[in-house]
């Protein structure tokens, strides 16, 4: 019929864009060698059955119960079983389903002839084929036997058992209840008698024996004997070994165990679907309600095709020489990776299955983590998953890997070809460097870099033994995306963001075994193309800045990584895009003609703060070193609030070389407002600096600590200037306003000191580099000073609203209604523009108080007096007051903030890890000034800032300077801020050994910031009174939400 709508194109035709992506995915599968112990290759022949015109219809139900007696033969008399039908039907509850009942009672044969054993007939084994998968299959077991909060017992899944078992995570643990059973922490083995004990204990329902990664044989009729003593069901969960089970190669469950239950798509080779399967018809009747019409609809029957063809490939002697060859490459891989030195858990495999212990490699206290190892691996082209292993805490940071042999044994793999994958996968692993970052809330991300030669050299094993053919080479190689530029002015040697659109540059790229010429050509904004006269500089230059890209590769710094990710190819010149190909191709004759002869000095930006291979380059004259001395005696400046905080009783004193309201009633009163309602503070005094231009993102990213390339427009950080030695110049806060626009606020105390250094760093004047102190920024930004009256109505001054009612304020004084609802939505570290009221302002979600809703109200300096008032007077309902210095030090001091010169710099020259805020210094960023200082200082770091609190009231407030000693009376450190908290006790911060746990206590003598000296009786003797120090204990280092 010509005007049918049945769609008769090809894939190619119809979607050729996803026609692609499963061509790539071919590829992927054919060049790589996976080692997943879940996945096998499904045959063609089952992949052409799974492709079946079944998939087109429903058949909800089963086809007759007298089919599971009938042979093979006769099920397969299809006209026969046709006129049966027709005369008495089935009962399902479609029609059109005669073929599918053939289907259903062939798969359900073929299944009951592959597993009976155990004296368990084929014609006595209940087979179910219609669950989707495993997690289904098992839920199906539990509806059909179990009432919800009755108890299943599984393994544990750290020890490897899987989620579906009773894992608290999923639907098993939380309509079920949960109990695990353990491997033996000593042998990692199955522990009988704990397990035996446990279910004493616990008098589960139902046991479950099965797991998703246990290298050793498993004892059914011990489990079943433990099932026995607690009148529980026994559910064997053979999924991963069922193709060694069905092949005799693994005891079998069947008769033993009350269900069985196996996916159908690991060592048993076939479509992703599973089976149930008993020996009682009373629970296979329940088992039949509980998949339909309980848990699933109807079956898929284009996957039962499929399972039916691989099993009657499992009953032939080529799949039984398969399972063998699948568990004797898994002992010999096993076995060669422990010769190699990478732990295995629990020695040689017994299945098809092995697992890693990957802390076996480490670097220093750095341990190798699982996610980390499979990350390397699968870019070499190995895959493998990250797995816990008996010991891990938590399934989020797994210590180990699982692998599986199915995969390589159905490839052929033996003896030999194991041995060079044991070889690939060991020298990957023994080659890679653990170390971590430091994340926010005192948790680390565990990372890893591997050396590149010994990535490459996996990468050609797995190549040899996939055989895979190189592909055809070109000259070009074409890196596209955001991040292309960032990439490129690291990874090569010119000054890759000068280059504009259509223009090329010589440039020079280092790495292992590379130093080699080439030209850049900027395509477009965000494409370049890299032009060699060499293919094979080509391939290994894009192998290499792919890997760069990755972020796995060692090159000249462990913690580095470079901006991305990129898109690297390599292409032909005819397949660029006409605009500039004229450029390319001229771009390639130059180099051609320059080969040989005197480097071109654009090729070479010697003075770039960082780029790979600038050690291999001589340097030029040292810049100067920066130095600031501060004015003696300045006079006392004065905010534009002066006169206000007067007119409301402030008491004034110097602060930050202003002269500053400490507080107006008491600092207990407006403590509680900020907690309780709002406080409105002065902050008038702060520094305010504008930094903008085209290159203002590498040059904040030079000059702070934190990851500026990461902030969006309408988004803030906290971060740090550092000199070039590590010490902290100051900590400051920085607002993404537009692409090329972003608001600096600085302390006020260190605002002339930190304009000075960024000028002098803006304008190449002083040393940013200590390895390379000829080292500059190459392209200057535009640095304002906005409280400079110059810079007119752009000026502007800090004014912090903080506490839960501060929303309520801002929205009060809103007349805009879109600016409200900006207001509503702003996040935490939030920024926008509007108008309050009469006044424009630029107002972020951010705050030194610890308090979650909190605003800084940026204001034209000479409009702070007026919206003072008016947010006092819209704040009255809502309880604001004015707070003054104490009550902003009481409030950062119980949320765990620093201050600059207390835990910061200052007498103790204490950086930001030392404060406990690390995570604010990015050391994956290639260069910031200090980095390499302050990584040192990191690695060797002995000391850190502890919150604390002391454990009675109506003590003597400690101050700066006073000692903290351990329960022996030794001095282990010193308090760094004290004041009163929400409770009315005192609260601190002090410095200690990093040895120092939460669990210790801190004893404390008052003496008045340690100028004081104790005293002492002049004769010790009964009735003298002894100096005592307070008890204090140690908090979690930032309170808990």
């Amino acid at each position: 019929m010509p005007n049918d709508f049945i769609f008769r194109d090809s894939l190619t035709q119809t979607d050729p864009e996803l026609d692609k992506l499963l061509k790539r995915e071919n590829q992927r599968q054919d060049n790589s060698i996976i080692l997943i112990a879940s996945e096998s290759e499904a045959p063609a022949a089952v992949r052409e059955a799974m492709s079946s015109q079944f998939g087109n219809i429903y058949a909800e139900g089963y086809p007759r119960e007298a089919g599971r007696r009938h042979t093979e033969k006769r099920i397969l008399d299809v006209d026969y079983e046709l006129a049966l039908y027709r005369r008495n039907s089935d009962p399902r509850y479609y029609k059109g389903v005669e073929y599918a009942d053939i289907l259903e009672a062939l798969t359900r044969r073929r299944a009951a002839e592959l597993f009976a054993a155990n004296g368990i007939s084929a014609s006595k084994l209940y087979v179910n084929v219609q669950p989707l998968s495993g997690a289904p299959a098992n839920s199906a077991v539990y509806t059909a036997l179990l009432q919800p909060g009755d108890t299943i017992m599984g393994l544990n899944l750290n020890d490897g058992g899987h989620l579906s078992h009773g894992s608290r995570v999923n639907r098993s643990g939380k309509q079920y209840k949960g109990v695990p059973y353990f491997v033996n922490t000593e042998t990692n083995e199955l522990d009988y008698e704990a397990i035996e004990a446990q279910a004493l204990a616990n008098k589960p329902h139902i046991i479950v024996a099965g797991f998703s990664a246990y290298s050793k044989i498993v004892d059914w009729q011990r489990f079943r004997d433990i099932a026995d003593k607690v009148n529980a069901y026994l559910l064997a969960d053979i999924s991963h070994i069922s193709g060694l089970v069905a092949a005799g190669l693994h005891p079998s469950p069947i008769g033993i165990a009350d269900v069985v239950m196996t996916t159908t798509h690991k060592s048993l080779c076939g479509p992703r679907g599973a089976m149930l399967m008993t020996h009682k018809r009373d629970i296979a009747q329940k088992i039949d309600s509980a998949v339909f019409p309980g848990e699933q609809g109807g079956p898929h029957l284009n996957t039962m095709a499929a399972l039916a063809v691989a099993l009657k490939l499992a009953h032939t002697d080529t799949f039984r020489a398969l399972q063998q060859r699948i568990l004797d490459n898994a002992r010999q891989l096993s076995l060669k990776l422990e010769e190699a030195g990478i732990r295995t858990v629990g020695g040689p495999s017994e299945n098809h299955t092995l697992l890693i212990d990957t802390k076996s490699v480490t670097r220093g206290k750095s341990k190798l983590s699982g996610d980390m190892a499979a990350r390397i691996l699968d870019v070499a082209g190995i895959v493998v998953n990250r797995n816990t292993i008996p010991g891990d805490k938590g399934a989020l940071n797994p210590t180990g890997l699982r692998l599986g042999t199915v995969w390589i044994s159905q490839l052929g793999f033996g003896e030999e070809e194991v041995d060079l994958l044991a070889e690939a996968i060991a020298g990957t692993l023994k080659s890679c460097q653990p170390y971590s970052y430091q994340l926010l809330g005192g948790k680390v991300e565990r990372r890893a870099k591997v050396d590149p030669i010994a990535l490459n050299s996996a990468r050609d094993i797995v190549r040899k033994l996939r055989h895979v053919k190189t592909e055809a080479g070109a000259r070009i190689v074409e890196i596209r995306g955001k991040s292309a530029q960032a990439l490129l002015n690291y990874a090569l040697t010119s000054d890759v963001l000068s280059l504009a659109v259509d223009e090329t540059q010589s440039t020079h790229i280092y790495g292992p075994d590379l130093d080699l010429e080439a030209i850049l050509f900027r395509n477009d904004v965000n494409l370049y193309h890299l032009l060699f006269t060499d293919v094979e500089d080509a391939r290994k230059t894009a192998v290499w800045l792919s890997d760069l890209s990755d972020g796995y590769v060692e090159f000249s710094d462990l913690y580095a990584l470079l901006p991305g990710p990129v898109a690297i190819k390599m292409i032909a010149p005819e397949n660029l895009l006409e605009k500039g190909a004229e450029a390319v191709m001229g771009g390639v004759l130059e180099l051609a003609h320059t080969l040989g002869k005197k480097e071109k000095a654009e090729a070479f930006a010697d003075t770039k703060p960082f780029f790979i291979g600038s050690e291999k380059r001589e340097g030029s004259e040292a810049l100067p070193t920066f130095s600031w001395e501060e004015p003696e005696d300045p006079p006392m400046k004065r905010t534009k609030l002066y006169d206000t905080h007067v007119e409301l009783g402030g008491r004034m004193i110097p602060f930050g070389g202003y002269e500053m309201p400490v507080w107006y009633s008491s600092v207990s009163e407006e403590h509680a407002a900020v907690r309780q309602a709002a406080g409105l503070f002065d902050a008038t005094h702060m520094g305010v600096f504008d930094a903008s231009g085209e290159h203002v993102v590498e040059f904040l990213n030079t000059v702070t600590t934190n990851d500026v390339r990461a902030l969006r427009v309408g988004q803030s950080h906290y971060t740090y200037f550092m000199f070039p030695d590590g010490s902290v110049v100051d900590d400051l806060m920085v607002y993404r306003l537009s692409e090329e626009r972003f608001l600096l606020v600085v302390n006020a105390s260190n605002n002339d000191k930190d304009w000075a250094w960024l000028n002098a760093v803006n304008e190449g004047q002083v040393m940013i580099d200590e390895k390379r102190p000829f080292s500059r920024i190459q392209h200057p930004v535009t640095l304002r000073d906005l409280r400079d009256p110059a810079h007119g109505d752009e000026c502007r001054v800090d004014m912090p609203l903080q506490g839960p009612k501060a929303l309520d304020i801002v929205l009060a004084m809103c007349e805009d209604p879109a600016f409200a609802q900006r207001l509503k939505k702003l996040r935490w570290a939030g920024v926008t523009q509007g108008t309050l009221g009469e006044f424009d302002v630029i107002i972020s979600r951010t705050g030194y108080t610890g308090e979650r809703i909190a605003f800084e109200i940026f204001v034209h300096p000479d409009q702070s007096p007026a919206l003072w008032q008016a947010i006092l007077a819209a704040g009255e309902p809502f309880g604001v007051k004015p707070c003054g210095l104490a009550a902003r030090d009481s409030t950062r001091t119980e949320a765990g903030l620093p201050l600059y010169g207390h835990e910061l710099a200052g007498e103790h020259n204490l950086n930001p890890a030392d404060a406990g805020f690390g995570s604010y210094v990015k050391l994956w960023k290639p260069f910031f000034i200090g980095r390499d200082a302050f990584i040192t200082e990191q690695e060797a770091r002995k000391r850190k800032v502890v919150r604390f609190r002391m454990d009675e009231k109506g003590v003597r407030r400690p101050e700066t300077g006073d000692p903290i000693m351990d329960w022996r009376g030794k001095v282990i450190g010193t308090v760094t801020s004290c004041a009163i908290d929400r409770e009315g006790y005192l609260l601190g911060l002090g410095l200690v050994p990093t040895s120092i746990k939460r669990k210790d206590k801190l004893y404390i003598y008052q003496l008045g910031g340690g100028q004081r000296n104790l005293r002492v009786p002049k004769a010790i003797k009964t009735g003298a009174r002894m100096p005592m120090p307070d008890a204090a204990s140690i908090l979690t280092r930032f309170p808990q939400k």
